[in-house]
């Protein structure tokens, strides 16, 4: 698999509460060939320097020695047009909802197109929570036993890093029709539509349309709305041009 492919791919671990896990996913991912490793807000701070971590990578510590860790997940997915958020849960809003293999598939267009994707993997006792999913472009589900489709957050991370450089080993010979059709469209990534939707918060609170003591469900409406269609970054520059005229009425 192409070193510059691989690294077109970050795997995002959300809060993690256990420093085993991280140890573990480290592993998985260099013996699949991947090694940006992300930590947002974990449980320890300086997880990955922790003896358990460290005694899990086994042979994979400069993984963990390399790995980012911060308190912002809008760091770890800036400057990626695919955002996906792993998780078996059904969301009333949210970002659509695919499967495993149609996200295999469109990771694949998307990094062969030379764009970045990020993998993000939840808490290991909640899984990805409301305000995570509202920075994904997709809702990803593994298809497991519906009675119990309960995966250990190293576990989930194997399966989708072997899943994933089986696919893109495939595809190293060549690119196929959507990743064509696509290559000149400029998405925007999910931290600037999460921007926008402040923005547009803030204008449809000037005019009176949304109230903030009783806001309902407006905001995740109008979010849900905007992730059924991959906005680009002019679009966005659009968007926020009529949230400006909204607050000059203030």
């Amino acid at each position: 698999m192409n070193t510059e492919i691989s690294e077109l791919l970050r795997w995002v671990l959300v809060e993690t509460s256990h420093p085993g896990n991280v140890g573990s996913a480290a592993r998985a991912l260099k013996t699949m060939g991947f090694s940006d490793l992300r930590l947002i807000n974990p449980k320890i701070k300086g997880i990955a320097t922790n003896h358990d971590a460290i005694a899990l990578a086994s042979g994979a510590r400069d993984v963990l020695e390399k790995s980012i860790e911060s308190d912002s997940l809008n760091s770890a997915v800036e400057g990626c047009t695919l955002v996906l958020g792993l998780t078996s849960r059904d969301r009333e809003f949210g970002p659509p909802a695919i499967d495993w293999e149609s996200a295999r598939s469109l990771i694949g267009d998307t990094v062969q197109d030379g764009r970045k994707v990020a993998l993000l993997f939840g808490p290991e006792r909640t899984g990805l929570d409301n305000d995570h999913l509202a920075l994904c472009t997709h809702r990803v589900w593994l298809d497991a036993n519906p009675d119990y489709p309960s995966l250990n957050l190293a576990q989930a991370l194997m399966v989708c890093a072997y899943g994933l450089r089986e696919k893109l080993v495939r595809n190293a010979g060549g690119r196929n029709s959507l990743a064509n059709r696509e290559e000149m469209a400029d998405f925007a990534d999910p931290a600037a539509v999460a921007a926008m939707l402040d923005h547009w918060r803030e204008g449809l609170e000037a005019i009176g349309y949304l109230d903030p003591a009783n806001p309902k469900k407006l905001m995740p409406r109008i979010q849900a709305l905007f992730a059924r269609s991959r906005l680009h970054k002019e679009e966005i520059d659009l968007l926020r041009g009529i949230a400006k005229q909204m607050l000059l009425r203030k």
